[in-house]
Parts: structure tokens; C-alpha cells; sequence
């Protein structure tokens, strides 16, 4: 039996474990959903804090229908981690693909939310141009990433180059 104890990014079962920053990336692209649950918590005005973050209903739409995505990344990280059903590792070696598709729709969204507040700075508008844009390097260069998507196309037991 190997130990991989040494190495941070393995479980004990010899799987690559998801990235930290992964999951922050899935929160970031479905934060339309993160703002529908926590405003599930209000008793009083469930959409003062939706207004909160999104004055303008149809940015609020837009937010959840591209947040859908990242929900079903969510779902394939979770069944990743079981590794069942099989039938799922196939679209999980697509998740680079999505992630790469959601990030362009969300900022073609901001480009559009951009175009309707005239280009005037807001401090939303800028934090989420941050965000895209250290989500598409960290995309790119990331190596646990890529470690963790090529994991489940591994057969059991068997390590790349042996």
C-alpha cells in the first residue's frame, strides 16, 4: 500500500481531492442561487436582500439561469467524490469546458449589466470584474485543478505511467 499522507491533495483512498478554490469559483458563478437560499432565512422581506445585491429583477433571472451551471458542477464534484454513478465520469471530463463557458457567460453578462449602468464604476461592478478574471487564470494555470478533473478518468488502481 503507497502512502500518500505527504501529499495534500490526495484522500486516503488515493483520489485527488476537489480544490479549495474550486468550490469558492462554483460559489462565485451561482451567487444568483447563494442570494435566493439566504434570503430564504428573512421571516420578514425575503426580497430586501435580493434588492440588495441585484436592484433590478431581471439581472436577479439572468444570475440564476447562469448559475444553473455551477449547481450541476456542484452535483458532479459531489458524485465525484463517491465515484458513482460511473455513467457520470464521462461529463465530468467536460468540467473544464463548462467552467470555461459559464465564466464567458458571466461576463458577458457583467458586460451587460456594464452597458445599462451607462459604465459608471460601482464597487459590485468591480469586484466581480476581480473575480472573473483571477477565476480564468486560476482556470488556466491551476495544476490541482487539472490533477482533480484527469482523476476519475484513471482506471481504479492503476497509476498513470505504470
Amino acid at each position: 500500500m503507497v502512502d500518500f499522507q505527504h501529499i495534500k491533495w490526495v484522500d486516503d483512498k488515493g483520489h485527488v481531492k476537489p480544490p479549495i478554490w474550486l468550490y469558492a469559483i462554483l460559489v462565485y458563478l451561482a451567487r444568483g442561487w447563494c442570494v435566493w437560499i439566504a434570503s430564504l432565512t428573512q421571516a420578514s422581506d425575503r426580497a430586501a436582500i435580493v434588492r440588495l445585491f441585484y436592484p433590478d429583477r431581471f439581472d436577479f433571472i439572468q444570475a440564476l439561469i447562469a448559475g444553473i451551471g455551477a449547481v450541476i458542477l456542484f452535483g458532479l464534484v459531489i458524485a465525484e467524490r463517491q465515484r458513482k454513478p460511473q455513467w457520470l465520469a464521462p461529463v465530468f471530463r467536460q468540467m473544464m469546458i463548462v467552467l470555461w463557458g459559464l465564466l464567458l457567460l458571466d461576463g458577458v453578462l457583467l458586460g451587460q449589466r456594464l452597458y445599462h449602468a451607462d459604465y459608471l464604476f460601482s464597487w459590485f461592478f468591480a469586484v466581480d470584474i476581480l473575480l472573473l478574471f483571477w477565476s480564468g487564470l486560476y482556470l488556466l494555470y491551476s495544476k490541482h485543478l487539472k490533477f482533480y478533473v484527469k482523476d476519475w478518468h484513471r482506471e481504479e488502481g492503476v497509476v498513470d505511467g505504470q
